[in-house]
């Protein structure tokens, strides 16, 4: 992948894939968590790593907070009222040109990327992201502007990425044509048209989690290395 843009990138990456089927993303949370927990305990003798500002505790339980709750607190808007005008000025007011050719989920990307990612430093479940940006994922029951998705952060770094995976067709259908027309626009990271995974979808796909777990930066968190490459 074309992801060479910062030290915890690269085009070249290790990671960890699973589906649960007859599960969702809080099963996969507690999943996760427990993995994660095991194999830094095992690898290290103990729940500590070294952050950047010093030492990050695993084992206690992690946090647990609402994607939209974040951006109120970090950035001061409230995506569900929002407009994409606001959302535009909000990213204007802290010096960055917005990118409004691409959509509200390219503004909600960029706004979480400049004040929230990188100063999630205890190991966090961020959940329930924008529908824009999780077309993937099944809309969360209750609420359907937001998806049953969650992303790991610890020590300013994305782990895992995880969802109670989309399973309609026609749902899937939509949502991957309006990325294949994001893409058409130059967005890069828009997921493309795939006619096998549709049709598979039409046959028959269960109620599944599933979770996406990068190797190399869990390597980088345990031990303390501060660029993807030095862990490769």
């Amino acid at each position: 992948r074309n992801e060479g843009m910062d030290r915890s990138h690269n085009p070249e990456f290790t990671m960890l894939e699973f589906y649960q089927a007859y599960a969702d993303y809080t099963d996969i949370m507690e999943l996760t968590e427990t993995l994660i927990r095991a194999a830094v305990r095992d690898a290290t003798g103990g729940t500590f790593v070294p952050g950047k500002q010093g030492p990050v505790e695993l084992g206690d339980s992690f946090r647990r907070v609402g994607f939209v709750e974040l951006m109120q607190e970090k950035a001061g808007v409230d995506l569900l009222a929002a407009a994409d005008a606001e959302l535009a000025a909000a990213l204007k007011a802290r010096g960055v040109e917005p990118d409004t050719r691409l959509g509200r989920g390219r503004l909600i990307d960029q706004l979480f990327g400049l004040c929230v990612e990188p100063y999630v430093i205890e190991p966090t479940f961020i959940c329930d992201y924008p529908i824009e940006i999780s077309p993937l994922a099944k809309p969360k029951r209750g609420e359907p502007r937001l998806a049953e998705r969650f992303e790991l952060f610890i020590d300013g770094m994305e782990m895992a990425n995880a969802f109670s995976e989309l399973n309609d067709p026609d749902d899937q259908r939509r949502r991957l044509e309006a990325q294949s027309a994001l893409k058409a626009a130059g967005d890069e990271e828009a997921q493309s048209l795939d006619e096998d995974f549709l049709r598979a979808l039409e046959y028959g796909m269960p109620p599944t989690g599933g979770l996406g777990l990068g190797i190399d930066r869990l390597t980088m968190l345990v031990t303390g290395a501060r660029s993807i490459r030095d862990v490769l």
